[in-house]
């Protein structure tokens, strides 16, 4: 059984601010449980789309009575499989991410489409979808509703990292909600761990947009 979750949302920018706000969202203070990001590849196709692959190393809190279902040494952090692909004709962003952490316990999968809003053409209207799948036997049912909980508030944070980001690169001055130094002590700490996932990540299999 798979937990299945959508919803859209609304940026009042362009498809262009939105996108060049995307590849600089990282660090921003809704976003300090992600640690490090890489890029495993770049190219541009025959038709101008760029297609990316990164990998992001983010803290990951398992409650107490799903502890005891991971290694001691994963039970806090979580590497994560970004793939996005641009088409500046079509003026869409489409990115699936998936995580390669944790993935017997819980599989989180997500895609998003980036376009143009078709009521004002200056804002951005964002579609999103994931499914969150467990088999542990016993247990999916309860590890998938609290998947399912912490992805929602994941969406949250996201659009208000958005937000912050796209005020900064619009001159104003967002105020600061969260300790920076806290942020930059585990960001070097996960930059050890960070090399083992990037062979994982380049071996992962290649998911499909559509």
């Amino acid at each position: 059984m798979v937990k299945y979750f959508c919803c859209a949302d609304l940026l009042k920018n362009t498809w262009d601010q939105v996108c060049v706000a995307f590849w600089q969202r990282y660090p921003n203070p809704y976003s300090n449980h992600v640690l490090t990001e890489d890029i495993i590849f770049r190219e541009v196709t025959p038709t101008n789309c760029l297609i990316s692959r990164r990998l992001l190393t983010k803290t990951s809190r398992a409650p107490r009575w799903m502890e005891r279902y991971l290694p001691k040494h994963m039970a806090s952090s979580a590497y994560i499989i970004e793939d996005s692909i641009v088409d500046p004709q079509k003026r869409t962003m489409t990115t699936l991410t998936w995580n390669i952490s944790h993935a017997r316990l819980m599989s989180v999968e997500e895609r998003c489409e980036y376009g143009i809003n078709h009521e004002n053409g200056s804002w951005t209207e964002i579609k999103r979808e994931a499914w969150i799948s467990s088999n542990v036997y016993g247990l999916s049912r309860a590890i998938q509703e609290f998947g399912l909980a912490r992805f929602k508030t994941s969406v949250t944070k996201t659009m208000k990292s958005f937000e912050y980001v796209l005020a900064k690169m619009q001159g104003e001055t967002p105020s600061r909600t969260l300790a920076e130094t806290a942020t930059e002590r585990a960001r070097e700490t996960a930059l050890a761990a960070k090399e083992k996932a990037k062979d994982l990540a380049s071996h992962a299999q290649k998911k499909q947009y559509v």
